[in-house]
């Protein structure tokens, strides 16, 4: 058996993959040359079909004060008319995002000539912002994939340009760490596997 790469680094940087935020990174930009290998490695995720069903909105400089203001007075709009605007959510969105030298708004778009199930395509998306977090971790940034703000919201999806059965899947932060990696934390294999070997 041939390998390709080291293994252990591999496994090294699985298991060293964290989400670190925004409040958390030193201001400083990431090159865009590593958001580009970022995205080109994201674009290598498994998909059934060939559907490619990812897309990639980045946003850096005065662009991610045109979302930070885009995010805010959408949330501000819907949540007034269903009664659940909270201030300090409003100034969150506004300012939140200033935090980091890039956000990647992650698309799902469907594709309807394959009519494949949409978890498949949700899935394969994912499946790319692992490979979205890996390269992130191997060159040392700070990333997180926030799922919160106007991420759900129907009205967010023209500002987009997402039809009705496509995704916004999330925002994909990225920055400069102000400190190493902190210690992760999961279950031992043992509870979350088990092999059978016998009928």
């Amino acid at each position: 058996m041939t390998t390709i790469l080291n293994p252990d680094e591999l496994n090294e940087l699985v298991a060293r993959r964290r989400s670190i935020f925004p409040q958390d990174y030193t201001g400083q930009k990431v090159s865009d040359e590593i958001v580009r290998q970022i995205l080109e490695n994201a674009r290598w995720a498994p998909t059934h079909k060939l559907t490619e069903p990812w897309r990639f909105l980045v946003f850096t400089g005065d662009g991610i004060r045109a979302l930070a203001k885009f995010q805010s007075n959408l949330y501000k709009t819907v949540t007034e008319n269903d009664g659940t605007f909270k201030e300090s959510n409003y100034q969150k969105l506004l300012t939140k995002p200033l935090l980091s030298s890039h956000i990647i708004a992650i698309l799902m778009m469907r594709d309807e000539k394959r009519s494949l199930p949409e978890i498949e395509e949700v899935g394969a998306v994912y499946c790319a912002i692992q490979n979205m977090y890996l390269t992130a971790s191997a060159y040392g940034l700070g990333c997180y994939l926030s799922t919160g703000g106007v991420t759900y919201f129907e009205e967010a999806k023209e500002f987009f340009g997402l039809e009705k059965d496509d995704r916004l899947v999330g925002f994909f932060h990225l920055g400069i760490p102000k400190r190493q990696y902190p210690e992760g934390k999961r279950k031992a294999l043992e509870e979350v596997s088990h092999w059978v070997t016998s009928d």
